[in-house]
């Protein structure tokens, strides 16, 4: 049995898709809010819970062989970035898993002292290194999935918001290739008790994304370009009304601010690993938005 935090979203999706595909069982932790009938048809079972209840962690991770910790936390780092994958490794020890994948994020390392998720992100990854337990971490440089609302705007408006330095480099990963790495990472001994960064097949710069919408969509793009400082002043003005919204903005600035891209040996050594080639991003959103 599988279990996988983050079940409804864009990648704890794929990944419990892919999961039932190769009939492994799976157990996809979900908010009773949550969409979650697709897993139900695909014979996955399912776990209501809530992410900041230590008893309901236990409870999901009994009869468990593997855990994918797949989840985002919506603005609560400290509760759900941090306590809950802490939480997720000392029952995952209890219940003697054999292999403990986590999503982390490229740059967790870096000290990026204004980003609670990056913080987050950090601390478990060492204590998941330190737990005893067989791990692979998962460091992407972005996922594909999440440009997918903005093409669809871009296809509505011909509109790109483009905050920041236009020649920013990333290399946005295809989301269904991080749930292959994520689910083959499991018993692929090439990824065992390692960190790998993930990203796309190429490095592209920031302002490279609108003209692949323009490619897909055959029309011109408008981008809008505002500097850093307007996304700052923006920050300090909301801050004042809401702290807490202030510091949770920290993790979206550095996000706009710094590049994420991984170097061609990373992306060589993924193949090399998983035996695959990774997708570009503009074959990624093409399958998904070219109709």
């Amino acid at each position: 049995m599988v279990l996988v935090t983050g079940a409804t979203g864009g990648l704890g999706r794929r990944i419990v898709r892919r999961l039932r595909e190769q009939e492994i069982p799976a157990r996809a932790f979900v908010r009773l809010t949550s969409r979650y009938g697709e897993f139900e048809q695909r014979g996955a079972e399912i776990f209501i819970g809530d992410l900041r209840q230590d008893k309901d962690i236990q409870k999901a991770c009994q009869n468990t062989q593997y855990i994918i910790s797949a989840h985002g936390s919506n603005g609560d780092a400290q509760a759900v970035d941090y306590r809950a994958n802490i939480e997720l490794i000392d029952r995952a020890k209890e219940a003697g898993v054999e292999h403990f994948v986590f999503i982390s994020v490229l740059g967790a390392d870096r000290g990026y002292e204004d980003a609670p998720t990056f913080k987050a992100k950090r601390e478990v990854e060492k204590y998941l290194i330190a737990s005893g337990l067989n791990y692979t971490i998962l460091r992407p440089s972005g996922f594909a999935s999440n440009l997918l609302p903005l093409a669809e705007n871009f296809r509505q408006t011909g509109i790109y918001l483009l905050i920041g330095d236009p020649k920013s480099r990333t290399s946005i990963v295809s989301t269904d290739d991080l749930a292959r790495i994520a689910v083959d990472s499991l018993t692929v001994e090439g990824a065992r008790n390692k960190i790998l960064p993930v990203g796309g097949s190429d490095i592209l710069q920031r302002e490279d994304i609108p003209r692949i919408f323009s490619r897909i969509f055959n029309r011109d793009p408008v981008v809008i370009n505002p500097p850093m400082f307007v996304f700052d002043g923006v920050r300090s003005t909301v801050g004042l009304l809401n702290p807490k919204v202030y510091k949770g903005l920290g993790t979206l600035r550095t996000l706009l601010d710094n590049e994420f891209f991984c170097m061609p040996e990373d992306i060589a050594n993924l193949e090399s690993i998983f035996t695959m080639k990774m997708e570009s991003l503009e074959s990624f959103l093409r399958r998904y938005l070219a109709n």
